[in-house]
């Protein structure tokens, strides 16, 4: 196994030190480290790479996230198909944009609270046991509603959306293939969710259900995706007219109804 030191870092990086230039002034010049796919399997005190911005740890064997305390300039955290089954010690990363935690054994999204630069979070395929879904912390949804702007929870066995109503700066959602069946949770969440312009369900046991797709567009005016789907100003007017039609409809037919029930009464009186 290999753990992720500054020596390993320095022998791999294309630096060039200056004359008289020491170790540690070289290592703050790093801003990008790829260490993906190396069969790293720990994370090392990386505190002289304090100008660290982007760092490619996917595709390796980290079990827990440690020693980042100090890379406090990160903005992009790739982790993506390792071993990690705890969201932790992040918290003093607060210029973090974007966190790729894919393919993991995370089972609860917890952890992430005073990251408040955080737009964009990939929580996909978690490798749960049987029958589990994957659970969100309401501290945590709490603390990114404000900078949330991409989710990524797909293929997570989930069957209820209904917790992400806070975020109501999300504008991509991506849930494919999980467990999600009721049209009218949808509906209840696009009412809250007004900035979400794009939404992938695909390989949901919703998606077959009838009307889908229409009632999920007239039921958000800020939606112009929808599986992979452009939503087309032609689509949502014809749907909206459509329904006005229908409601005109259901509303005559009522009055209709009064006004036969008044007449018999009256007759009969």
């Amino acid at each position: 196994m290999v753990r992720l030191t500054v020596d390993l870092i320095a022998k791999n990086s294309n630096l060039k030190p200056r004359k008289e230039e020491t170790l540690a002034q070289c290592l703050k010049k790093i801003t990008h480290i790829n260490f993906s796919d190396r069969n790293i399997d720990s994370i090392d005190d990386l505190s002289l790479c304090r100008n660290l911005s982007v760092l490619y740890l996917y595709d390796n064997r980290i079990s827990q996230v440690t020693n980042l305390n100090y890379t406090t300039n990160l903005t992009h955290l790739y982790l993506q198909n390792n071993c990690i089954s705890c969201i932790e010690n992040l918290s003093s990363l607060k210029k973090l944009e974007k966190l790729y935690l894919g393919g993991n054994c995370i089972a609860v999204i917890e952890g992430l609270e005073g990251l408040e630069e955080l737009r964009e979070l990939h929580v996909e395929s978690q490798r749960l046991p049987l029958g589990e879904k994957l659970l969100f912390d309401p501290r945590t949804l709490r603390s990114l509603a404000k900078s949330l702007s991409t989710l990524n929870i797909s293929n997570n066995n989930i069957d209820d959306i209904k917790d992400l109503e806070i975020l109501e700066n999300l504008n991509h959602l991506i849930a494919v293939d999980n467990q999600l069946m009721h049209v009218k949770d949808l509906e209840l969440l696009l009412r809250k969710l007004m900035k979400l312009w794009k939404m992938d369900l695909n390989g949901n046991p919703v998606c077959l259900k009838p009307k889908y797709r229409d009632k999920l567009i007239l039921m958000s005016k800020s939606l112009e995706f929808l599986d992979g789907k452009e939503i087309k100003d032609m689509e949502r007017q014809f749907l909206t007219n459509w329904k006005a039609s229908k409601d005109a409809k259901k509303i005559s037919k009522k009055r209709r109804s009064r006004s036969e029930d008044a007449s018999n009464s009256y007759i009969s009186g």
